[in-house]
């Protein structure tokens, strides 16, 4: 959800997403396993310091326009996994993080997932407004035309790098999120190929609408769940889902819904309109 506010709601290519989520989780990662700190404190770091991470690389991205954003940000993205990968004395190395340790309230399973329920339905609650509001509706718009934006007075860089900060905020309580669940991270939360599942998962449900990337999550994380009982060769099939949706679904599932049940509404609509003016006239 947080990928679609950038790349569906605000027309930016940003193709390693996947780095703030685990800048997110590291983060907090670090602060419950190196510091006495109490938990909360390790929590509420993690977004603020993937949102920091977010402005920085944010900063020189928007300089530059489509391709030549997406390839930077790929880069400075792929620099962090290698600092992560290789700085065995402080993150672990490949080998990760592993045993975090958990408050008392969130050591029971059942405990963790309505936690993590709770927050993820927050978090839509305020992407929905922040989306919904005047800011949210200036993304759209510069998403849409960029060079009109700029010539009524609109700072276009500005509105973007504060999007890609709020987008990078949400990739952050979502890596919190990991760690709640898994108890570990590991050096793969940042690499590239985690990024490009986020972004089929945009394309696939919708990348236009705002529950499609939820849709198209759902439907992803249960391919690779039967696809892995058979194959090992998971990014194989996520590159020929791909090509497909390319193809045949370039407005993901949710937007050809949209599209297939737009007709009916209008039906219904117009005989709703002819009901209520043969009522007013006496028939």
């Amino acid at each position: 959800m947080s990928l679609n506010m950038v790349v569906g709601f605000g027309g930016m290519f940003q193709f390693h997403h996947g780095v703030f989520y685990g800048v997110g989780a590291y983060t907090t990662a670090l602060m419950l396993t190196k510091t006495s700190l109490p938990t909360w404190i390790g929590f509420m770091t993690g977004p603020i310091v993937a949102a920091l991470t977010g402005l920085i690389i944010g900063g020189f991205c928007v300089r530059l326009t489509r391709l030549y954003f997406a390839m930077l940000q790929i880069s400075l993205g792929s620099l962090l996994w290698a600092i992560v990968y290789r700085w065995y004395s402080f993150t672990g190395g490949d080998d990760g993080i592993h045993g975090i340790r958990m408050p008392s309230l969130l050591q029971s399973l059942n405990h963790s997932y309505y936690f993590i329920l709770m927050i993820l339905v927050f978090s839509l609650f305020l992407m929905h407004k922040i989306l919904k509001s005047p800011f949210g509706k200036t993304l759209q718009a510069i998403r849409d035309n960029p060079q009109r934006c700029e010539a009524v007075g609109i700072n276009v860089r500005r509105y973007q790098l504060l999007g890609i900060v709020i987008a990078t905020f949400f990739a952050g309580v979502a890596g919190v999120l990991f760690v709640i669940l898994e108890r570990s991270v590991f050096a793969d939360l940042l690499f590239w190929v985690l990024s490009l599942e986020i972004f089929i998962m945009c394309l696939l449900g919708g990348w236009f609408t705002f529950f499609g990337p939820v849709l198209g999550t759902a439907i992803i994380i249960s391919l690779r769940t039967f696809v892995g009982k058979y194959t090992e060769y998971w990014t194989l099939i996520l590159g020929i889902i791909l090509i497909l949706v390319i193809f045949f679904l370039p407005e993901g599932v949710m937007g050809y819904i949209q599209e297939w049940i737009k007709p009916a509404m209008k039906e219904a609509g117009q005989e709703g309109k002819k009901i209520d003016a043969s009522s007013r006239i006496g028939l």
